[in-house]
């Protein structure tokens, strides 16, 4: 489990969130198996969405955040709840690309172009559904210029993963800072000074820091509070009937069609890639049964 801190300045003008998330990103590489690079930018990605999703008030709630790249990697999903579980996967996990000049995982490459989604059941009769174009495909830039741009709420965040030669995960984690209305000029001189003097998340990390220090280094002079700690984790809650539903919309025509085929369909969940085995014959059945009921 890894644990998420909230804080807010003494007079209430800065809120951060922080997170150690090496335990969701180590979770992730084991069920998914992807390259170093794709690593990075779902590590990132997962880390980002469940800060983002700390403020969700209940347990039902979910957030989503889509990026949808024209990279070797293809789409990047992540989900988080009001329960604190996090799980998302990459469209190519295996794609890579070679390290950046500089030696570092080519993240903005294997995102590429394109746009970053983020969508909101908070139990309304349509979801919040925000966009933005991507600015630099390194995921914590992009999160950003979304807060920026479709909130209109200033933010800073920061994400890194450390991600070993063997491909494990060494380190992950992250911060959302936010400046809420109210905010004075010299709040946020100091926070673009704390915050240009911080070493990379992966560091701090790495050196034994964690969310607490995350949180009293990006908000020295600000005399932060905690709000709340909560626990969260890379969960699925992939379910037989949530697929049983879900092929149930195909029809009759098409289960007839994959009776004769071959009865057996194989669904594989795309967050845990647990695998389910339905009959097209007893599908066909359950669904002649619920029309005869209906």
């Amino acid at each position: 489990m890894s644990k998420l801190v909230r804080a807010i300045s003494e007079n209430g003008g800065v809120t951060i969130c922080a997170l150690d998330s090496t335990d969701i990103v180590r979770e992730m590489e084991r069920i998914h198996h992807p390259s170093a690079t794709v690593s990075a930018a779902l590590g990132r990605l997962l880390t980002g969405c469940a800060l983002m999703g700390a403020n969700l008030k209940n347990l039902q709630d979910t957030l989503s955040v889509r990026v949808n790249g024209d990279g070797p990697c293809g789409l990047l999903f992540a989900m988080v709840d009001g329960k604190g579980n996090v799980k998302g996967y990459a469209e190519n996990p295996l794609a890579d690309l070679p390290s950046t000049p500089q030696g570092k995982l080519n993240v903005s490459g294997i995102v590429g172009q394109g746009t970053l989604y983020v969508i909101k059941d908070l139990g309304m009769k349509e979801p919040y559904v925000g966009m933005v174009p991507l600015v630099s495909g390194e995921i914590a830039e992009d999160i950003t210029s979304y807060y920026a741009v479709s909130e209109q709420i200033p933010t800073v965040c920061a994400l890194g993963v450390l991600v070993d030669r063997d491909l494990t995960i060494l380190k992950a984690g992250g911060y959302l800072v936010q400046l809420l209305p109210g905010a004075t000029e010299e709040e946020i001189e100091l926070l673009e000074h704390n915050i240009a003097a911080m070493p990379p998340v992966t560091q701090l990390l790495s050196e034994g820091k964690d969310a607490f220090d995350l949180i009293q280094l990006a908000m020295e002079g600000f005399s932060p509070n905690i709000l709340d700690e909560g626990e969260t984790a890379y969960r699925c809650d992939c379910e037989a009937e949530r697929f049983e539903r879900a092929l149930l919309t195909l029809g009759g025509e098409e289960l007839h069609n994959l009776e004769q085929e071959n009865d057996d369909i194989e669904v594989k969940c795309h967050f845990c890639g647990k695998e389910y085995h339905f009959s097209a014959g007893t599908l066909l059945d359950s669904l002649q049964k619920e029309k005869a009921e209906s």
